[in-house]
């Protein structure tokens, strides 16, 4: 989710997501908007392949065989039969939610390291881990009205709609049901991407260390897209149960006895093998690994322009 903002050009570059108001005279609030902005951005532009993960990971026998059949065939499938408007249900429902989350995740990452020391990755690793889990108290709701949203032949009419019935059929309560499994999925999300970042971009500067300034965006854009992909992959299992979670007794989805995330992955398991834990990997490797460069370059931009605009009023 977050993106970098490390000071332009020290040796010693931070994870992409460092936002320190005392490297490049930014006031918290630009970071937190131009962090809104590169999120919403990011997911924005790759909400039909999240669509077609949803998808994959939550429809079974009667809907589309998706477990069984590769992505271009899924995607043709959904595409043949509902046309190309129905890869952007619910992305009602994501503009809201990811603006806002991502403006927590970077306030609580930047408070958690100004009391975190010292400043090096494992302190980066930690503040991520926490302002994740603050975001995604804020995400989760809008997430599981997105989702059902993103169903085929899903009974509600919009947002609105949505939030409406969820909460007279199903209680406050049943907006928060995967936040758990959210977070468990999250946390060791976060601490991949950093590793795998870190080690990337290392990798990416030997290369060619003479340009690594002026390659800076390819560099930090790379490492980001191959951490995305990753974590994203190695994470699969769980936002698979997350998903089901949020889908279940919508649409023909199954429904859970427990929440728990144990009871989940049992029944998942039991029902299609260890392979559904897997279901959808492809397009969520596809969302995270160019939604990590889109959020990149966005915040990048953003906070270029706010660079301009307090240089201009001095």
């Amino acid at each position: 989710m977050a993106t970098d903002a490390s000071p332009k050009y020290r040796t010693s570059d931070l994870h992409h997501s460092d936002i320190s108001v005392s490297h490049d005279g930014l006031h918290f609030y630009q970071y937190m908007i131009a962090g809104s902005v590169a999120g919403s951005v990011e997911h924005m532009a790759m909400f039909p392949v999240d669509t077609l993960k949803t998808r994959m990971q939550v429809l079974t026998g009667s809907s589309y065989p998706t477990q069984t059949i590769g992505v271009r065939q899924a995607f043709g499938s959904i595409l043949k039969l509902e046309g190309p408007a129905v890869f952007y249900r619910g992305v009602g429902a994501m503009g809201l939610g990811a603006g806002p989350a991502h403006a927590v995740y970077f306030s609580v990452y930047e408070l958690c390291k100004q009391f975190l020391s010292p400043n090096n990755s494992v302190s980066h690793a930690v503040s991520g881990v926490f302002a994740t889990v603050a975001s995604d108290a804020v995400f989760t709701p809008m997430d599981m009205v997105k989702q059902r949203l993103q169903l085929k032949s899903s009974p509600y009419k919009g947002v609105g709609d949505c939030v409406k019935r969820v909460f007279l059929e199903e209680g406050a309560a049943s907006f928060y049901r995967s936040y758990r499994t959210t977070v468990i999925m999250n946390a060791p999300f976060t601490a991949v991407y950093f590793a795998t970042y870190e080690a990337a971009k290392r990798g990416l500067m030997e290369v060619s260390p003479e340009s690594a300034d002026d390659e800076r965006l390819v560099v930090h854009a790379s490492a980001g897209a191959v951490a995305g992909g990753l974590a994203a992959a190695i994470t699969t299992p769980l936002d698979v149960a997350k998903t089901q979670l949020q889908c279940q007794g919508v649409c023909g989805c199954r429904r859970f006895s427990s929440s728990s995330i144990g009871n989940v992955v049992k029944t998942i398991v039991k029902k299609d093998g260890y392979h559904g834990l897997m279901r959808g990997w492809v397009p969520r490797m596809l969302f995270h690994a160019p939604a990590a460069a889109i959020s990149w370059s966005t915040y990048e931009s953003a906070k270029a322009f706010f660079e301009k605009l307090n240089s201009n009023q001095q």
